[in-house]
């Protein structure tokens, strides 16, 4: 199948969505499916007030649509709401071909903590984006149900995976980690605003606090919090090592749709401790993950638990199975509707 995947979000950005994105595509080109991807480093781009790493492409229509002419995809899948989803969506519904779409971020969660505006006044806004929609793939029960809540009902289960070959809980720990006071509580993700990061490193369970990423408010908390251990991005073998080298694993965003990174710490035999929020009540079970409204509790909780309960939880994920999912939701364009649209666009 030849599939156009058209996102906002890719590298050299890292986070969840790019490596989501990223390894599903990986895996169905090596299943022979022929993936085009439409992103920001195919055209100028700006970046996105409040967060540089991101990057909004300068483009419209007319150039998006003609990179998808060119492509003739089978099937069109619109990854983001950004410039580029905005785009495809349009040339999608002037030529009649049916589209997905995916759930990936709280969005208006994400534009409130950075603006102010209440979260309500951004959810038209993903409405409209959503509904004409063959299928909006979703990666868990909580965000299925926020969705319905106000008014798309056509959804599709998206869930996510663990590369089981690299985060195993094998590896020697930093270095660093030798000299720490435990138990280390290790935060792994963006270090932005939305991530609630604070609430991490304000709490009062005893031990040390290591956070491994990088983003906008980095320096900030660096210097807001001098005691706390910033190893900035890690990858692969040196962020397994984290996860499998640490106590417990903090994760204390209340936006997520999933978190990916939940699943990676339990795959290396680390226990969670988070807030009941969707995506840890969808991902975290008993004697793995534990949840509450007071992070020392939860993270209390949490280091009573098995390491090799940890461990079997994180192995039931699977990008083999994400791949089979993400396939399953597509909505295959027509032959004679393709020629349609092609005609239509050449008129």
């Amino acid at each position: 199948m030849k599939i156009a995947l058209v996102t906002d979000a890719w590298l050299p950005q890292m986070n969840g969505v790019v490596r989501t994105l990223t390894t599903v595509v990986a895996e169905l080109r090596s299943r022979g499916h022929e993936v085009a991807v439409i992103s920001p480093d195919l055209f100028r781009s700006v970046p996105c007030p409040s967060y540089s790493e991101i990057r909004l492409a300068l483009t419209g229509l007319r150039k998006v649509g003609a990179l998808l002419d060119s492509l003739c995809p089978d099937a069109i899948h619109i990854a983001t709401e950004g410039p580029l989803g905005w785009a495809a969506r349009r040339y999608c519904l002037r030529l009649g071909y049916p589209f997905t779409t995916a759930y990936h971020t709280q969005f208006p969660d994400y534009v409130a903590s950075r603006t102010g505006l209440p979260a309500s006044a951004i959810w038209p806004l993903i409405r409209r984006f959503h509904a004409p929609a063959e299928r909006v793939l979703v990666a868990t029960e909580t965000i299925r149900e926020q969705l319905r809540d106000h008014g798309l009902t056509h959804l599709h289960h998206w869930s996510r995976g663990v590369d089981l070959a690299t985060f195993v809980p094998d590896y020697p720990p930093p270095d660093l980690f030798f000299e720490l006071q435990r138990p280390i509580q290790l935060y792994v993700g963006r270090v932005a605003v939305e991530k609630n990061i604070e609430a991490f490193l304000d709490n009062s369970h005893p031990g040390s606090r290591v956070v491994v990423g990088d983003g906008p408010a980095l320096d900030r908390l660096r210097q807001a919090y001098p005691e706390a251990h910033f190893l900035g991005r890690r990858s692969g073998e040196a962020l397994a090592a984290c996860y499998a080298g640490a106590d417990v694993f903090v994760f204390p965003s209340r936006t997520d749709t999933f978190g990916l990174v939940m699943i990676e710490a339990l795959a290396c035999g680390t226990p969670v401790a988070a807030y009941p929020v969707p995506g840890p009540l969808d991902v975290l079970a008993p004697g793995s993950g534990a949840m509450a409204e007071r992070l020392e509790d939860a993270i209390a909780e949490a280091l009573t638990f098995s390491r090799e309960d940890c461990l079997a939880a994180g192995r039931t994920y699977s990008w083999e199975a994400s791949a089979d999912q993400f396939c399953e939701g597509l909505a295959p364009i027509a032959r004679e509707v393709q020629m349609a649209g092609l005609r239509a666009a050449a008129a």
